[in-house]
Formats: structure tokens, sequence, C-alpha cells
């Protein structure tokens, strides 16, 4: 059962009618400065994507939200013409309902070009599924719970929860070890946050960790490598 069955999915408002706010955690689920760029730079460029991707390249990801970066992805892999398939793994505690993603989704006109197996898939109840170039699990449940229990090790990770401030659980030392633990030698992270306390946590759990510019208005965003 997904946890918005059980009651635990998001309350949303809407501002300007398209960007979602999570009433939980008082936070949009996107950048409110073009969110498509926004991941664009941090999490794809962030991580040196696509360039390093290549058939069996592993992503993980905290928060997925909307799905813009799993599709922000698909649309990167498949202007590169390489053969081959991508895993993308996404922990998610607070999963929206199709229809809200795809109302997000829609002020994105190359994100929703491309989202229609996806939505298709997930409004079916469907958690793990097929996209052009890439095998999709999305773990439905509290990281601190899921994360330790998973299997797989990423190439790359995207650390997109909400804002460590308002989210403190999923920016925790304990959770940026398992992070590290889950990451290939050599693989990196890439995340919109520059907050000291999670900078620290992740140079402890073993990342060389770099303080870069960030995306529109935001100065600083944190990457790293394992």
């Amino acid at each position: 059962m997904a946890a918005n069955e059980q009651g635990l999915g998001p309350d949303l408002d809407w501002r300007d009618g398209v960007i979602p706010i999570s009433r939980r955690f008082d936070d949009p689920y996107f950048s409110l400065n073009d969110g498509l760029a926004e991941t664009r730079h941090v999490f794809l460029a962030g991580n040196d994507l696509p360039q390093r991707l290549c058939d069996g390249f592993q992503i993980a990801e905290l928060g997925f939200g909307t799905g813009l970066n799993l599709l922000a992805t698909q649309i990167a892999w498949a202007a590169t013409g390489r053969p081959g398939t991508l895993r993308f793994t996404s922990f998610e505690a607070y999963p929206l309902e199709a229809a809200d993603m795809a109302r997000a989704l829609a002020h994105f006109p190359q994100a929703s070009a491309v989202a229609g197996e996806f939505l298709s898939a997930w409004a079916m109840g469907a958690r793990c599924f097929d996209l052009p170039g890439i095998k999709v699990d999305i773990v439905i449940g509290d990281a601190r719970q899921t994360l330790p229990a998973w299997q797989g090790r990423a190439d790359a990770w995207f650390l997109d929860g909400f804002s460590p401030a308002k989210n403190p659980e999923l920016w925790s030392p304990e959770i940026m070890a398992e992070v590290a633990r889950h990451t290939a030698p050599g693989g990196s992270f890439a995340t919109y946050t520059a907050a000291g306390h999670v900078r620290r946590a992740l140079a402890d759990a073993g990342f060389t960790v770099t303080r870069v510019p960030g995306h529109g208005r935001k100065r600083h965003m944190t990457t790293g490598t394992r």
C-alpha cells in the first residue's frame, strides 16, 4: 500500500497555480526559478552528467517529488544516443498522486512531453517500471529504514529532499553515512543545499566535498566524490 493510501501523503498548496508546496514541510517541490533548469544545473551537471552516463549506470535519489529529476535524466540520456539501460532508484516517504505530478510537470513542456509513460505507470500503482533506456524503482517509506535495507550502490546521488531546515531527518549524519555506504568507489553526489552541517556530515562519511556556484538566486550548492 502506498504511503498516501495510509494517510501519509502530502498536503499541497499551489503557488501561482503551478508550483506545488508541501504543507507538511512548508517547502516547494522544485525551484521557484525554473525547476528544470535547476535540476540540470544541480543534479546533472553537479554529477558530471550526462558525460558519465553509460549502460548499467546507477543513479539514486533522496526525494522523488514530482519525478522532474527522473524525466530530466531520461531526456539527457536519450540525447546522448548511447546504447544501454540506466538504473534509477529514488526514496520517497510522501508520494504524490499522478494527477498532482501531471499538474506540476505541465509547467515544464520538455519534461511533460516525455512524462506520459511514467505518469501512466504511476497512476496504475506501479513503483517499479521501465521507461525508454531506464529501469526505475521508487522505494516508498521512511529513508531511515528503507535506505539501510537497499542492496544497491549508486554511481551518482541526487540529494533532493526538502530543505535541511524544514526536513532535518533526511539530512542527518546517519543518513549521509548511509548515502556514502551505498555509493560505488569513485561515485558522486550533488545537492542544492550548502548548509554547513550537511557538508560536514558528507565529509565525515567519506566524501571529498566541494562548494560550487548554485542555480539562480542560490549562491552555493554542494558536490562531492567518494
